[in-house]
């Protein structure tokens, strides 16, 4: 997806075809970055893109393509085409083919392994040679016959990548294998057809054609598991993806139609009944509903929707037909940019890889080196024959494998961030993703983040003679004209009391202080103590109330009518039910908690009592927040940011790891590394936790795909590995790394992984 960082500079993701391990990745990148223009490129084996960072006003597709094909791989034709830079279209159809020519080769391969294998195993009992009428020089040509097929067919592949990279004065997992196999074929192939070169005429020469077949088969299953394992890992995607329907039912001067979901356009009236999936963006006109919107958000349960809310698309409506306003079609939908992010996630590099990527670069050329010197030592030093010299040197190429190298971060990051994205966790970035279980201080905005950012009313307390229901009926009536906050707060609250307000005259808004006007020919004024003592109003022991209030942290608004006190009404934007329980499980994980508000200091000491914070920052001005968060780093330590507003976006960038509540501003999402879509608190634990576990199972996979190959490579070296046994622990490598990433996809379900 291409995003405009400033007025030229572009990123996009390009599928790149051809790579097979860890030293491809390297190669392209290389290559990509050698083009002037490109600011800069990553790679990603499990998804096989480039994601590239360029000059659009230097670079084009085409040069990024020509960079690519100079380096031994390609880019579709229908992305080099493109005239100017955008979102590269979905290469599925590629992918398929890629995996159907594969599945065939291996069919093909393990039809001619099979007799092949067979006729060597019986050919060397004294049965066959007593009871089957071929010579040996006949059998050695009817296992030639077989393998000649399948090594020119169904392991081309590995022969025209070795080419390709030997062309480029490079080498990857191609040049092991085709050298591993091409040697014991080219052996064999003489021992049969010109044994007097080799000095065997006459007589039975050994034949390495099962070992050839057995090793193209073997590595082939290997790769054939490994294509399942990564579409598997992809489902994130691909699930979301087919979220959105692909027609949406439109109203259009007064007749309904079904037109393409790509023809709807913003204002548009649209209609979902019941069972049906909400097509894009909008906000319900009219009817009343529950939707299911676990698989955008991660909410399990269903939400109410009704007249003046909002509906995303991809979302199901479960009862009750709805009708709606669209306000965002196309990529600008809520669905689309949460398949934007984890597109983004997905194919960037966690900083854990850059050790893989060191060792990648140098891995073949040391295990081609190590291949040669095993055979000279064997055959020169050791006093073994040529050929049993050679088993040994194509063991050592056979079992070393980068590919389990190059997969083990990104397949891992793969699944774990699309595993976030089901639980509504949308990780922006592999860095994001590996700093988050670092972090030793989170800091939290208040309004909106720790609250509910909804100020309510929580207490009513009348004086002279007025009841509760008369109190809240004078305020009704004269804050109903206001904009303010605190006024929304008393209007919804006396709506849900159902209180009947009077008709308010020469309303005035006095900034600061509260509001004023005339009720039923009687004055009424609503606001703040400085307020009632500018109008010198009668208080009457007011005043305790409204420092009780404070203490509380809440809000006092006091009503006065005709000069006397009415009553105090307290206002406090409560903290979220979830809230006392993170900030728990954040202190269990050894993480330091602080309230970064520009609250007055005691109202913020009572919000962070009641949620157990463990320090608070009050009076912050919105520009001074970055500061703050700057101040801690220096600190030490990886410091977290919460938050949902605007004036939170410049500490989210500033943090080393930013976390916006989905339910607030676009700005603040952008700024963050990380978004929680249904605006709960718990999904900072459950960032930290799926966090921890992906790096976890990273370490697992590189732990795994190091040992393997330091264990492996000196065994094949020693001779205490048959190729074939190798060739067979080879392909084995590449699919337990990618097997032990799929594990990540049963985090957070059941309450696994967010509870331990």
């Amino acid at each position: 997806m291409a995003t405009e960082l400033n007025r030229s500079t572009k990123t996009m993701s390009l599928p790149i075809e051809g790579m097979t391990c860890a030293s491809c990745v390297l190669r392209v990148e290389k290559a990509l970055k050698k083009v002037e223009g490109v600011v800069d490129a990553s790679v990603n084996l499990a998804t096989e893109k480039a994601r590239i960072e360029f000059d659009s006003s230097r670079v084009t597709v085409g040069q990024l393509a020509e960079a690519v094909a100079d380096a031994g791989y390609t880019i579709p034709v229908t992305v080099r085409e493109q005239p100017v830079p955008g979102e590269a279209p979905e290469e599925s159809p590629q992918k398929l083919e890629a995996h159907i020519r594969l599945r065939n080769e291996l069919l093909l391969s393990a039809a001619l392994t099979v007799p092949i294998m067979v006729l060597s195993m019986l050919s060397m009992t004294a049965w066959y040679a007593s009871s089957v009428p071929l010579s040996a020089e006949a059998t050695q040509r009817i296992l030639f016959l077989l393998t000649t097929p399948l090594v020119m067919i169904s392991g081309r592949r590995f022969f025209k990548g070795f080419w390709t990279a030997a062309r480029h004065f490079s080498a990857d997992m191609n040049t092991l294998v085709a050298v591993g196999t091409g040697a014991a074929y080219c052996y064999s192939t003489v021992a049969t057809l010109f044994p007097e070169l080799l000095g065997t005429a006459g007589r039975m020469s050994e034949v390495y054609f099962d070992t050839t077949a057995t090793i193209i088969t073997l590595i082939l299953l290997g790769k054939m598991l490994e294509s399942s394992a990564k579409q598997r890992a992809s489902d994130a995607i691909r699930k979301l993806l087919g979220l959105q329907p692909r027609t949406a039912r439109v109203w259009k001067n007064g007749v309904e139609s079904d037109i393409s979901i790509a023809d709807v356009v913003v204002g548009d009236a649209i209609r979902v009944r019941p069972g049906e999936r909400v097509p894009v963006d909008g906000v319900i006109t009219g009817g009343f509903s529950t939707l299911d919107e676990s698989m955008v958000t991660g909410e399990s349960l269903p939400v109410e929707r009704k007249e003046g809310d909002t509906v995303i698309a991809g979302t199901i409506n479960l009862n009750g037909s709805i009708d709606f306003r669209a306000t965002a079609v196309g990529k600008r939908t809520v669905l689309a940019r949460i398949v934007a992010l984890v597109e983004e996630a997905q194919g960037s590099k966690a900083p854990i890889q850059s050790l893989a990527d060191r060792i990648a670069s140098v891995f073949v050329p040391a295990v081609i080196g190590i291949a040669v010197v095993t055979f000279l030592l064997w055959y020169a030093v050791g006093g073994l024959s040529f050929t049993h010299a050679l088993v040994n040197f194509i063991a050592v190429l056979i079992i070393a494998c980068p590919c389990a190298l190059g997969l083990a971060t990104p397949t891992a990051i793969m699944v774990g961030t699309g595993t976030g994205a089901r639980m509504g966790v949308l990780i922006r970035n592999a860095d994001s993703l590996e700093r988050t279980h670092m972090m030793r201080t989170i800091v939290f905005d208040k309004t909106g983040t720790i609250t509910e950012g909804k100020p309510a009313v929580t207490d009513l307390v009348p004086f002279n003679g007025y009841s509760p229901a008369e109190l809240l009926a004078l305020a009704v009536s004269v804050e109903r004209k206001s904009e303010h906050p605190l006024a929304d707060a008393i209007v919804r609250y006396g709506e849900q009391e159902g209180v009947r307000p009077g008709e308010s005259e020469a309303f005035q808004s006095l900034t600061g202080l509260g509001v004023a006007g005339v009720v039923n020919g009687r004055p009424v004024i609503a606001g703040n103590l400085q307020l009632m003592k500018d109008y010198a109003v009668m208080l009457g022991g007011v005043e305790s109330d409204v420092e009780r209030f404070a203490a509380e942290g809440k809000t006092s608004i006091i009503v006065a009518i005709d000069g006397k006190a009415a009553g105090v009404i307290a206002i406090a934007d409560t903290i979220k039910p979830t809230a006392p329980d993170v900030v728990r499980a954040l202190h269990s994980m050894g993480i330091k908690t602080i309230l970064l508000t520009g609250d007055n200091e005691q109202t913020a000491r009572v919000i962070a009592e009641k949620a157990g914070i463990d320090r608070v920052i009050a009076g912050v001005l919105p520009a001074e927040k970055a500061d703050q968060i700057r101040s801690l780093q220096v600190g030490g330590g990886i410091v977290g940011m919460v938050g949902d507003g605007i004036n939170d976006a410049p500490a989210l960038a500033q943090a080393d790891v930013g976390i916006a509540m989905g339910t607030g501003t676009d700005i603040a999402m952008e700024a963050a590394g990380i978004t929680l879509m249904n605006g709960d608190l718990n999904g900072v634990v459950r960032a930290i936790r799926l966090s921890s576990r992906t790096l976890r199972t990273i370490r697992q996979n590189l732990f795994w795909a190091f040992i393997y190959n330091v264990i492996g490579i000196p065994l094949a070296a020693l001779g205490m590995l048959n190729p074939m046994i190798a060739a067979g622990a080879m392909a084995f490598s590449s699919v337990s790394v990618v097997s032990n990433s799929l594990r990540l996809k049963r985090f957070g379900r059941d309450g696994a992984g967010v509870r331990d």
